[in-house]
């Protein structure tokens, strides 16, 4: 078993982190917030009080922060304080820029230092069973360790080169939030026509128009109206800026994700900072009529 350094302990990191430690891994954890502290130490591991000083001799150091911007902030830091050990590995399990990405790993590379990202799919209820999806981008010498070791917190898909794992999560998740919005107006045509909502679920979810949103996010966040699925609609709209970004690097065409982002983004100017992306369901059914011409 390893020595892990966790840093970003929130509502993500600290399950993930409380599989591996029930794996057999020694855990030594890193985070501002002192409840994040205080689940790593219930859950058996340890507290450093820095990202310097939960690497030193840690074999694997494990991110799961906010942005790229963060991650290199820690990068930084980390290599300031030599704190990353010769043939050590950075694994950036966060929502992060892909060609930032390759760029960190060229920096890495420099000390002798690895990395390989390893984004996940399945919201806090995955990380608390561990059934996620980890999308990892690694080089290929580095897959069987990664394998071995991200295991406990759900199913390692391999997808490439370093950065891969980093453009398929904000692929996925600019796919996810098109879905879930063409779905919302869908759902909301067919409350006005009389439609019950459940009926309508039951019967997308035996056909062709099935996603992500009809078959959890609907039935599960939204028809309850708890909009708790553990996923900021923050969030969800920097994952899907990071694709359109992506895609503008590339020059691939991104009609409906533009328009989506555009919605999206529209959506986040109104509602409160911390709200869950299922809201922008409860959104769209509020502003439907907005920009109608009056009858009469």
């Amino acid at each position: 078993m390893s020595r892990i350094a966790f840093v970003g302990l929130g509502n993500m990191g600290s399950p993930m982190s409380r599989r591996l430690i029930e794996a057999g891994h020694e855990v030594v954890g890193s985070d501002p917030a002192e409840a994040a502290r205080d689940r790593l130490i219930e859950a058996g591991g340890e507290v450093a009080g820095s990202a310097p000083e939960a690497a030193r001799g840690a074999s694997a150091v494990v991110l799961m922060l906010p942005n790229s911007a963060v991650v290199a902030a820690v990068a930084d830091e980390l290599l300031a304080a030599d704190a990353l050990a010769a043939g050590s590995i950075v694994i950036d399990m966060s929502s992060s820029e892909p060609l930032a990405t390759r760029a960190l790993r060229d920096r890495l590379a420099e000390r002798d230092v690895r990395l390989a990202d390893a984004p996940v799919s399945g919201g806090v209820k995955g990380a608390v069973a561990g059934s996620l999806t980890i999308m990892l981008g690694s080089d290929a010498a580095d897959r069987d360790e990664l394998h071995a070791l991200l295991a406990p917190l759900g199913r390692v898909v391999d997808c490439g080169e370093v950065g891969a794992g980093h453009a398929l999560k904000a692929l996925n998740n600019l796919m996810s939030a098109t879905h879930l919005w063409a779905t919302s107006e869908a759902m909301e045509v067919g409350r006005r026509f009389g439609l019950d909502p459940q009926v309508v679920l039951d019967v997308v979810n035996g056909s062709s128009g099935r996603s992500g949103s009809t078959d959890n996010k609907w039935p599960n966040f939204i028809l309850p109206g708890t909009y708790d699925s553990g996923f900021g609609l923050r969030l969800m709209l920097k994952d899907m800026r990071i694709a359109a970004a992506l895609a503008d690097d590339l020059g691939a065409p991104l009609a409906l994700g533009a328009e989506a982002i555009a919605r999206w983004a529209e959506a986040a100017e109104s509602l409160p900072a911390d709200a869950d992306h299922t809201r922008v369901a409860e959104w769209i059914a509020a502003n439907a009529d907005a920009g109608r011409p009056a009858e009469g």
